[in-house]
């Protein structure tokens, strides 16, 4: 991929700088955990029972760990290590639960935590195309994310997608103890578990509108969570809870920040819910998606900076 800065006119070319060591991938990422992955960072060197994990992170929205490794050299297996990685976690509840409450000096308990959303993220410069091939299974608690800089001071973190995702982790490797413990569970959420039990209506409608989300902007990412579908870009601006005969679309909003003369968002900022922000509209048929997606727009806006 070529990169340039446009100077008048002129195409001035941008080189990739190599980054040497992985101790300063490390410190980059872990004095930008938030902007970079939407995650707050807990410790860092954290060493038990002979393995040691480079990062430790903390998923707000989901309320589990992240696991966060740095390599430079290829000749690991990103199946076996993060399977290590998530079997030391899931075996270990109470120490993470100690260093997590003593750095961040809070008081959370082993209930709060939803470990069944724990994933490790491998950071590297580049992946080979085995560690890449072997990512492709639909419930794999691991992704990789490549970071590059530029001549001209930029980063790029980009995370690897595959393209095929059918088979299960679990039917090829049952011989591997991790693999087979952690599985049990370790749950990886996507859009066909929300949408699977659902009548066909409900499915066109959410593919109708989350068609019509996806133009809202760039690299606008889809992330499903146990209750529901994030819709973000550096945060959440909508979730879709889908339910069986209608959509629950929560906007990430203070109340009184959307402009809805039609009053179609209801106030639920003094009620539970599972999605973010102060206002749910509820969609049981084919609705006016421009309106609808003015609404959506401002929570987007909202949420860019």
């Amino acid at each position: 991929m070529a990169i340039f800065q446009n100077n008048n006119g002129k195409l001035v070319d941008i080189s990739e700088i190599p980054i040497k060591f992985e101790k300063d991938i490390q410190s980059m990422v872990e004095t930008n955990m938030t902007p970079i992955f939407g995650l707050d960072f807990v410790t860092k060197e954290f060493e038990l029972n002979g393995l040691r994990i480079d990062s430790l992170g903390f998923d707000n929205q989901s309320q589990s760990f992240v696991i966060i490794e740095y390599k430079r050299e290829k000749n690991f297996s990103v199946i076996d290590q993060g399977f290590a990685y998530l079997a030391l976690l899931l075996n270990n509840k109470a120490e993470f639960i100690l260093e997590y409450n003593e750095r961040l000096n809070k008081s959370i308990k082993k209930n709060d935590v939803d470990w069944s959303q724990s994933r490790v993220i491998f950071v590297s410069p580049s992946f080979t195309t085995y560690q890449i091939q072997a990512m492709g299974f639909r419930d794999l608690p691991i992704e990789l994310w490549e970071v590059k800089q530029y001549s001209n001071k930029t980063i790029l973190f980009n995370q690897i997608q595959t393209p095929e995702k059918n088979e299960s982790i679990t039917k090829i490797s049952t011989k591997n103890e991790h693999v087979r413990l952690v599985s049990q569970e370790i749950k990886t959420y996507t859009e066909e578990f929300h949408l699977e039990s659902v009548p066909d209506n409900i499915k066109s409608l959410y593919r109708e509108i989350r068609d019509a989300i996806l133009t809202t902007g760039d690299n606008i990412k889809i992330k499903p969570t146990a209750k529901y579908i994030a819709f973000l870009r550096k945060t959440n601006f909508a979730d879709i809870t889908v339910l069986k005969s209608s959509l629950k679309i929560f906007l990430n909003a203070q109340k009184g920040t959307i402009n809805d003369p039609r009053s179609l968002a209801r106030d639920v900022s003094s009620i539970g819910h599972w999605g973010n922000g102060d206002y749910e509209i509820t969609i049981k048929e084919s609705v006016d998606i421009g309106y609808l997606m003015s609404l959506i727009r401002q929570s987007f806006e909202i949420n860019k900076i």
